[in-house]
């Protein structure tokens, strides 16, 4: 939690960050791809299918 030495805010480097540690972005980032992935499929069957 912050601190206030001095008159200035002090916070540790990943307080300062506002770091998220886990796989929460990971998974954020794989499922978007994937959905990304499957709507251009989806597009190019419709498309530019021959």
């Amino acid at each position: 939690m912050a601190k206030l030495e001095d008159g200035r805010i002090v916070e540790t480097p990943t307080e300062a960050r506002q770091a998220e540690r886990g796989p929460s972005m990971l998974v954020l980032l794989t499922v978007s791809l994937g959905m990304a992935v499957i709507i251009l499929a989806g597009v190019w069957m419709i498309f530019f299918r021959t």
